[in-house]
């Protein structure tokens, strides 16, 4: 007992001592200096540089600049404001225009600080409309913190601003107002990186970027794109590819000459030079959509500011691009029931357990989905749909709302991840290919008691929440939640999501022939690796329906 008393004292002594830190650092805009506190673990630290400008404040419809730089050294403690974006009523704005800024988080222990480590590069959701670098928040609880995942992991976290909505994705379509503002600044950010992670301990040839939703589909393009040859080693999607339907915008003249009337820009060859002499806060309210969905008029058709073929950082077809991605290792996933979100807008009944959703309610949904096949196509998808209810007469009111779910599901994220998954694993050479479905149950109580993962219930796992918020969670969250980091973060390390700490069964790789992914949850063990995860609907979509003509608008 008496060494036991012994040990436990000298802990405490060394626990208390300051450890490693970088203190201040050198960048290519000057010097900048942090915070440094212990986190847990014995002997763990933290080095967080907040609010560190990686490009100048960005000029309206134009791509970032270098910054300027600065004299003296930068207090880099505070988050920077977001972007200049929509509140989420749409009835004002909020952020700055000058906000290119991004966050840094440095592990230590103690004695030498780290060199070489593994950098991770997030990049948030938001539908390209709103978000930030820091995430929602709760008081100082802020959602992408990026300690969790660099403690637990070993890694370097950095999380950066891009411009969102109107002043980020609006396109004429031409070369007046090319669009693609907000992937510019994605691509910005990681160059900075590449260019100055080296002096906060990083590898600058070891950058996977990860990201959510719409952060997903911008992985998809910053790996696919020629712009980041020799900057991003590795990637990871959650809930978003480049080849979902909501992530490429092929008519953006349209909202562009709505957006002009609503400022009163004409619409005609000067509309273009009208709208960059147009006030950044009106321009981006006059960005606003329409956001009331029903089954008729789904909200996934209504995301008109999105990413365009611009012949410039997107020069061609998404799914002609992955090539460019043939030497990465690519982690691409879904939630299995991350269409509803969406849902919950377009069909309200679904989440009211006492009322009941017509049939005619999915018809009308699959109609409004394949509306540019026709009714045949709509059809076709019914039977699918429909198909495990059998003979019934009435199916009952869960199997009605499932499939709806289903459907959404299926058409907005889940399909287009395994058309990515294939078309990776495809053209990779040295790159790998690894597939996910994260079932891990929603956490609300509202929902009905067959709910799955909803739309970005994963990110609270993959940000280490119920480790940094415990009072919130079960032990069987915080399992899910050591899971997911350890996986994402041996990814980052070697691109092998098995290659470091322990992980609860290995994670095959995705090919053409197995179609192998493994089904993330706290639950895991052999019977977690599957193979050709909806393989019926898949076919439907990327074969049958796909195959199908389009009808003449």
């Amino acid at each position: 007992m008496a060494m036991l008393g012994f040990l436990l004292a000298a802990a405490l002594c060394l626990g208390s001592a300051a450890g490693a830190s970088l203190g201040t650092v050198l960048t290519e805009g000057g010097m900048v200096s942090g915070d440094n506190y212990a986190v847990s673990g014995l002997f763990h630290y933290m080095d967080v540089y907040k609010g560190i400008p990686f490009a100048a404040r960005p000029g309206l419809f134009e791509k970032p600049q270098p910054h300027p730089g600065w004299d003296g050294v930068l207090k880099a403690t505070k988050y920077s404001n977001r972007c200049l974006q929509l509140n989420l009523l749409q009835t004002g704005t909020m952020g700055d225009e000058d906000c290119l800024y991004l966050n840094v988080w440095v592990p230590q222990g103690m004695g030498s600080v780290n060199t070489n480590l593994p950098v991770m590069v997030w990049i948030y959701g938001g539908g390209f409309l709103l978000g930030g670098s820091m995430g929602a928040n709760f008081l100082d609880n802020y959602l992408y913190d990026g300690e969790e995942i660099a403690n637990k992991g070993n890694v370097i976290v950095v999380t950066a601003n891009y411009r969102v909505g109107a002043l980020g994705f609006l396109s004429t379509g031409d070369a007046g107002i090319p669009g693609n503002y907000g992937l510019w600044d994605q691509h910005a950010a990681i160059a900075w990186v590449h260019r100055n992670i080296k002096a906060f301990g990083g590898d600058p040839d070891n950058i996977t970027v990860f990201g959510e939703s719409a952060g997903g589909a911008s992985t998809s393009f910053q790996l696919i794109t020629p712009m980041n040859k020799g900057l991003i080693r590795r990637g990871i999607s959650q809930s978003g590819v480049s080849l979902c339907p909501w992530a490429i915008n092929r008519n953006p003249r349209a909202f562009a000459e709505l957006v002009a009337q609503r400022v009163g820009c004409p619409i005609d060859d000067t509309m273009a030079a009208c709208l960059k002499m147009t006030d950044g806060a009106a321009l981006t309210l006059a960005g606003s959509l329409d956001i009331h969905g029903s089954a008729a008029t789904p909200i996934v058709n209504n995301l008109a500011l999105s990413p365009v073929i611009d012949g410039d950082f997107l020069p061609d077809e998404p799914a002609n691009l992955f090539v460019n991605a043939a030497d990465r290792d690519y982690i691409i996933g879904a939630n299995d029931m991350d269409g509803h979100l969406f849902t919950g807008l377009d069909v309200a009944s679904v989440n009211q357990p006492l009322q009941a959703t017509p049939v005619e309610e999915l018809k009308t949904l699959l109609a409004s989905l394949t509306k540019d096949k026709g009714q045949r196509a709509a059809d076709l998808a019914y039977n699918e749909y429909t198909y495990t209810w059998g003979d019934q007469a009435k199916p009952t009111r869960e199997e009605i709302k499932r499939a709806i779910v289903d459907a959404e599901t299926d058409y907005i994220f889940l399909i287009p991840t395994q058309a990515a998954l294939y078309q990776h694993a495809t053209v990779a050479t040295t790159g790998r290919t690894y597939s996910y479905l994260f079932t891990q149950p929603s956490r609300m109580p509202i929902y009905p008691s067959w709910m799955g993962a909803d739309h970005a219930d994963d990110l609270q796992y993959v940000f280490g929440k119920p480790f940094a918020t415990p009072l919130g969670y079960w032990p069987k969250h915080r399992d899910v939640s050591r899971y997911m980091i350890r996986y994402w973060t041996n990814f980052a390390k070697t691109g092998d999501p098995n290659k470091g700490e322990s992980v609860p069964v290995n994670w095959p790789a995705f090919t053409t022939a197995n179609h192998e992914y493994v089904d993330i949850n706290h639950d895991m063990g052999r019977n977690s690796v599957k193979q050709k995860l909806r393989l019926r609907f898949v076919n439907y979509w990327t074969n049958t329906f796909a195959n199908m003509p389009t009808l003449v608008q």
